[in-house]
Order: C-alpha cells, then sequence, then structure tokens
C-alpha cells in the first residue's frame, strides 16, 4: 500500500500543508512501556524503530510553560524559518519540492512552505517522509517523489541536527538508493538549527529551544514517531505511523504554526542580511559537535556516543520518550531549557552543570544493562 495520507483522516495538519509519505497503523498497538523498550533496543533484541513509546502526557504546569516559551521564542524561530527558506530559493531556485523527514522536519517543513507561500508568493509542495537510524530512508517514499518529481529539485528538511547522525544516514541512505538503481537525490539538509555544524543549509547555528521539541504528537499534527517493523511493512510499503486522534484535546499543532507565521512580518527586512552573511560565510560542516560528544562519553565513561544527545531538542527527547541518566547544562539557570530542569526533577533526573558544554545542554541516555 504505497497511497499518500493527509489530514483530517491522518493527523491534524490541513491536506494543503503536508502529505504524509506514510502507511497508516492507527489501528495497531505498537506502544511498549519506556524502561522494558529501553532494555530491549540496549540489548540488541529489538530496533527502536520497531515500536513506540508510550506518548508521554506532560502535567499542565509543563504544558503553561510551553506556551510562555512558544511565545518568548516565536519571533526567533520566524526568524531562522525565512533565513533557511530564502537560502535554499537562493541556492535552488523556485521550483523545489520540500520532503521533511517526520516527524520532528514535518512543522518546520510546513513553516518554510508558509514563508514562500507568503513572501514569495511560492506555492511548493510538501511531503513527509520516514528515516531511520541505521536503516535508511524510507525507498518506497523515494519511488513515489522520482515517479512525480523531478527527483534533484527534492529538499530533504529536518528540525534540527544534535550530532549529526541523520545527517550522515541521509547521505548514505541516498547514496545506496542511487547504486541500487534508484533516482539521484541530493543530500544537502536543510535544518532551522545546526548546533552540530553537520550541514551547510541552516536558519541558525545557536543551540536554542525550537518550541515543537517540547512535546511529542500534539506538536507534530497527532502523528507518532515513524514503524519499521517487517511484521506491519510489507516488501514496497511506506514506512509506519500512527494518527493519535484521541489526544485531539490537547493538540497545539496548528497552534505553533499559527503563533511563529504571525511573526513573519516582523522579521522580513532581517531576513536578508542574515542570508547573505550565510553565503559569504564558509559553510562547511566541522562536524565540531559530533566530536564534543565524543569527549563527553570519555568524560564520563559512556559505553556508546547513541547514549549522548546534545543540545536542547534531543534532551528533551530523552526525558519525554528514553530512560535518562543525567542531564548537562551549560548554564544551570538559563531560560533555554527551564523545560528540561521541570523534566528532570519531574522524573528525578540529576542536573549537572558542565561550562565548557559544547551545546547549551546534552541529555545522557541511562545504559540498562548496568
Amino acid at each position: 500500500m504505497t497511497t499518500p495520507l493527509t489530514g483530517p483522516e491522518f493527523g491534524s495538519y490541513s491536506p494543503a500543508e503536508v502529505t504524509w509519505l506514510l502507511k497508516d497503523l492507527s489501528h495497531l498497538d505498537l506502544e511498549a512501556d519506556i524502561a522494558l523498550r529501553e532494555k530491549q533496543i540496549q540489548a540488541g533484541t529489538a530496533h527502536y524503530a520497531e515500536s513506540l513509546p508510550i506518548e508521554y502526557q506532560p502535567d499542565a504546569a509543563y504544558r503553561e510553560l510551553f506556551d510562555k516559551v512558544l511565545q518568548a521564542s516565536a519571533e526567533r524561530l520566524a526568524h531562522a524559518v525565512g533565513v533557511v527558506t530564502d537560502l535554499v530559493l537562493r541556492e535552488r531556485g523556485d521550483d523545489i519540492v520540500l520532503v521533511s523527514l517526520a516527524r520532528a522536519g514535518t512543522p518546520v517543513g510546513i513553516l518554510m512552505r508558509r514563508w514562500a507561500q507568503v513572501v514569495h508568493g511560492l506555492a511548493i509542495p510538501h511531503y513527509a517522509v520516514s528515516i531511520v537510524r541505521d536503516r535508511g530512508i524510507d525507498a518506497a517514499a523515494l519511488d513515489y517523489l522520482a515517479k512525480h518529481h523531478d527527483s534533484e529539485s527534492i529538499v530533504f528538511v529536518d528540525g534540527w541536527t544534535g550530532k549529526g547522525a541523520i545527517a550522515k544516514e541521509l547521505t548514505a541512505a541516498l547514496d545506496e538508493y542511487r547504486l541500487a538503481g534508484g533516482a539521484k537525490f541530493n543530500d544537502d539538509l536543510a535544518v532551522l538549527a545546526d548546533p552540530g555544524y553537520c550541514v551547510r543549509t541552516y536558519g541558525t547555528r545557536d543551540d536554542f529551544l525550537i518550541a515543537s521539541a517540547c512535546l511529542n504528537s500534539t506538536v507534530s499534527g497527532l502523528v507518532s514517531r515513524t514503524v519499521l517493523n517487517d511484521t506491519v511493512i510489507g516488501p514496497g510499503e511506506f514506512h509506519g505511523a500512527k494518527f493519535y486522534s484521541e489526544l485531539a484535546d490537547d493538540d497545539v499543532s496548528n497552534t505553533l504554526l499559527d503563533t511563529v507565521s504571525a511573526r513573519f512580518a516582523d522579521v522580513r527586512e532581517q531576513v536578508p542580511a542574515t542570508v547573505q552573511a550565510i553565503l559569504d560565510s564558509d559553510r562547511t560542516p566541522t562536524w565540531a559537535g559530533w566530536k564534543s560528544v565524543e569527549r563527553v562519553r570519555d568524560q564520563y565513561g559512556i559505553s556508546t556516543v547513541n547514549f549522548v544527545k546534545p543540545g536542547v531538542g534531543e534532551t528533551t527527547r530523552v526525558l519525554l520518550r528514553r530512560v535518562p541518566w543525567r542531564v548537562l547544562v551549560r548554564e544551570l539557570h538559563s531560560p533555554e531549557h527551564a523545560h528540561i530542569r521541570m523534566l528532570a526533577q519531574a522524573r528525578g533526573v540529576p542536573v549537572d552543570e558542565v561550562p565548557d558544554l559544547a551545546y547549551s545542554c546534552m541529555g545522557l541516555v541511562k545504559d540498562v544493562a548496568e
């Protein structure tokens, strides 16, 4: 089954804003207890994409904090959206297709599409596809894109970089697809924030809070993480995901989009200068983030870099859906990660101040085999 999905039948985003190249698995029970799931993943008896974590639903105090964070960061987000969109348009032209990496990339893809429409009068197609660490990108989705569009017009989009694992995964997967006889795609990943210095197309390299990282499906169109499990995904089928329609009362997906879009007018005149400054700079990825992750791994005696999750977005994910061991922060009371301190306190996770940290913060996953 390779029939694209759109809202309102799948997800809470408007059908004009994104087409999901995914298989609907909403009817299946794929969630597993976080601690049990972590144990199986670390033991190598299960891959993280074969099941789903139970969706953590934060309390009222955290939701109130999310609302404050969104209002406080909306202008900065709008500016980064404008910069990355205009950078793409300057380098790739107007005839492009945005393809976000579900699910963190999807709100960013929609915002980029909105900027292109509002500021430049362009109607750009936007799809969301699945990519899975160690398993690659969805080949059935690539087949679909190559059939319906010029493959070299595709621009892959994600929310942010951590240490750069997905950027590396994307390059390797697209090379493998082409070598197997598939179409040629451009592996230049466009992200809102690149604190890891892993890509050349970004809205900012600051490690700042992207509000869509604060929650799970309720800020991502009510769509789960993507699933790749051969018991439910057959040959030639898209990777899968669930639509959590039962969480509609808590959904703030479109609130986030509308809040950021409302600030486009405020930043519109500042964006061209930032774009030019980026174009004039040396944008070669240095992978500085990966190097700093390796240093932390050595300092804390951690068995694998996979247990070190750098940046505000990745640290939040550790607290929302992994078994966290501790959180490292550059400044103990920084407003950038007030929500992280709240989550850490709720889960009984220690927070260490590390002044020379390369990122604003890092989340360390607990080695449950110990």
